[in-house]
């Protein structure tokens, strides 16, 4: 019979399952989940797996073991080790942290508040009218700090009011009265701790970049190079177009200046004359021919 301290077989098949998974794809991040409710989480595991990223939960313990085996291989995951707290996902990828950071962002969505919740961010509810009708409701919103009143026969909420700071503990009367408001101010999803790709560590800051704004910036840059080649005449497959239009405007410029006559010039040289002939004309009073 196994000792009482040997580990069973099932314990350790996944540790060493977790562990093959990590050595075979070049990224491997920490996610939390808490929170994110059980039919959520299998739809984004089926999700990411489709996409080739395969997510696994597992209590931290396996987690810690098979990270520490898998670091022997590749010391890059020993950071990893700091972020196994609380309940935890493993995912391994064969993209980039960028890209996978992207697509954790857009697992989450809004949730009503929960009582015994920390409010994520500053709680703004707007002023106006609510869906309320007069009663009691009022009596309640002022109870838990909402600036409440009835005008003209509705319950309208004063002015903008911050209902609970960022760290604060969303209080069970305030999480309700937030939903009835239709507000949402909490969010669940797969939340990114931390990744490593193949020797690289990254933290979630360091992943946190708007594609939007370095669209906006590169396309910038490339408009600001691109007016910098036809400046100094560089040639390049994307200024050539540009200097040889510059180029054959200022040689029709010198012809025209010049009176050289061509198929393109003469036209522009005639309606040039025409001009001042009839300012001539102006001046002196000969008649213009």
């Amino acid at each position: 019979m196994p000792g009482r301290n040997s580990v069973p077989s099932e314990k350790i098949a996944r540790v060493a399952s977790l562990q093959k998974m990590v050595l075979e794809h070049p990224v491997t991040a920490l996610v939390g989940i808490r929170g994110v409710p059980a039919a959520a989480l299998q739809k984004m595991r089926k999700d990411l797996l489709e996409r080739g990223h395969p997510l696994v939960v597992a209590p931290n313990s396996a987690i810690r073991h098979a990270l520490e085996q898998a670091a022997a291989e590749r010391p890059s995951l020993r950071p990893l080790l700091d972020y196994v707290t609380d309940q935890t996902g493993v995912i391994a990828a064969d993209g980039n942290p960028f890209s996978l950071y992207q697509e954790l962002r857009q697992t989450r969505s809004a949730t009503p508040a929960r009582g015994g919740a920390i409010a994520p961010n500053d709680i703004l509810v707007p002023g106006g009218e609510t869906p309320f009708k007069p009663g009691p409701i009022v009596a309640e919103l002022q109870h838990a700090g909402f600036p409440a009143a009835i005008e003209k026969g509705k319950v309208v909420l004063k002015r903008d009011s911050v209902i609970a700071k960022a760290g604060e503990v969303i209080s069970t009367e305030k999480a309700n009265l937030l939903t009835r408001l239709s507000i949402f101010p909490l969010e669940v999803g797969l939340d990114l701790r931390a990744a490593v790709e193949r020797e690289t560590f990254y933290a979630p800051s360091a992943l946190a970049i708007d594609l939007d704004q370095q669209r906006a910036e590169l396309a910038r840059a490339y408009r600001g190079a691109l007016a910098l080649a036809v400046e100094i005449r560089y040639f390049t497959p994307q200024s050539v177009r540009m200097l040889l239009s510059k180029a054959y405007r200022g040689a029709i410029a010198i012809a025209v200046d010049s009176a050289y006559p061509t198929s393109k010039t003469l036209p522009e040289i005639l309606a040039r004359a025409f001009r001042e002939a009839k300012a001539l004309h102006a001046l002196t009073g000969t008649p213009a021919s």
